[in-house]
């Protein structure tokens, strides 16, 4: 019994390092482009790590990103601060997002819900103070549609929360949602349920359809929007946009080159293919006495391999690769926000934010 805990401990062990030694670029579309970027700009953030997401507002200004310890700041005006083991409490601002006619930054924050912040800053407020049918355990991704202020975002687990993400990877949780909340009836609505880690959210350049990354399926649905027409009606609320991606999808920002970037925390290995397939080793390791969190820290910052793809709008395809070569490998990738020609790239495990000029 022991050599089988111990077999069951070394493959998820294996599995949460998330490694990948072969260097092969995925082979999704036929036109692509691999980004090296020896010329990368690392820009601190001090006193905290995990840059996650970014925003510019209504001005232009930013970009404003989410810290580990709470916080959500305009890069250049970070203070030293204590967070990691206190985040339950000060709260882990992930996905973000501007209503534009008001100026109004919209929070998902893992612990905390769904946050709003006026257009001069200060305190974050809950918008979602009413008891919900239920809770909200691990806020994570969310776009704000700006035609209707409607604003739409994941839930990535009733029962993990993000502290101990790994055990939704581990455990095969499917108790996910993709949720939208109403400002104007302040309505909260469950769009689609039973998903496995619904991550990163955003909305169709025509307002049309979500993207929303189910992290633990490697895959990246599409869920339509005000299906009205006689030909949508024969139609699936969602549908996959594109599957078998590379690695774990993180968030999702549209591009304004066209199409869509999504931020792959680490690629592939044959293992991680073997773990998911077979999720009852998964359930197995989490008996054992083993900080499971622990572990993947130190695997992902021992052999991190972060990339991000750009899909292509219409087809689902890998159109761009943006990941690191010659010693350069970014040890996780959550989010690329592409705007002037820069990528500003952001990681959860990481003290700084990445910047490169395309």
């Amino acid at each position: 019994m022991m050599k089988l805990f111990l077999v069951v401990a070394i493959c998820v062990a294996l599995f949460l390092s998330l490694t990948d030694f072969s260097g092969k670029s995925p082979k999704h579309g036929e036109s692509m482009l691999t980004v090296h970027f020896p010329e990368f700009r690392l820009i601190p953030t001090t006193g905290a790590s995990g840059p996650e997401s970014f925003v510019f507002d209504i001005s232009g200004e930013g970009p404003y990103t989410g810290l580990s310890d709470g916080r959500i700041v305009k890069e250049g005006c970070e203070g030293p601060h204590e967070h990691q083991r206190t985040e339950d409490v000060c709260g882990r601002p992930l996905g973000l997002a501007f209503e534009k006619s008001t100026g109004d930054l919209y929070i998902a924050d893992a612990y905390m819900g769904l946050l709003k912040v006026g257009r001069e800053g200060g305190l974050a407020n809950q918008m979602l103070t009413r008891q919900l049918d239920e809770p909200l355990r691990f806020t994570n991704g969310l776009d704000v549609d700006p035609r209707t202020r409607v604003v739409y975002f994941t839930d990535s687990s009733s029962v993990y929360q993000r502290r101990n993400y790994i055990g939704v990877m581990m455990s095969g949780d499917r108790t996910g949602r993709l949720m939208k909340y109403d400002p104007n009836t302040k309505q909260v609505t469950t769009l689609l349920s039973n998903l496995a880690f619904p991550n990163g959210v955003v909305l169709s350049q025509n307002g049309e359809y979500l993207l929303v990354a189910e992290t633990a399926k490697c895959r990246i649905l599409r869920y339509w929007l005000n299906d009205t027409t006689s030909a949508s009606k024969s139609r699936e609320s969602y549908e996959i946009f594109s599957d078998r991606l590379p690695g774990f999808p993180d968030n999702i920002k549209r591009s304004p080159r066209g199409g869509f970037w999504i931020g792959v925390n680490t690629k592939h290995t044959k293992l991680t293919k073997f773990a998911m397939s077979n999720v009852w080793l998964g359930r197995a390791a989490l008996g054992l006495s083993v900080d499971w969190m622990k572990v993947h820290s130190f695997w992902a910052s021992y052999k991190g391999n972060g990339m991000a793809v750009r899909l292509s709008e219409g087809s689902g395809a890998i159109s761009e690769v943006f990941e690191g070569k010659n010693g350069n490998r970014w040890m996780s990738i959550s989010e690329v926000e592409e705007r002037d020609r820069t990528l500003w790239v952001g990681s959860v495990n990481t003290p700084f934010v990445g910047m490169y000029k395309i």
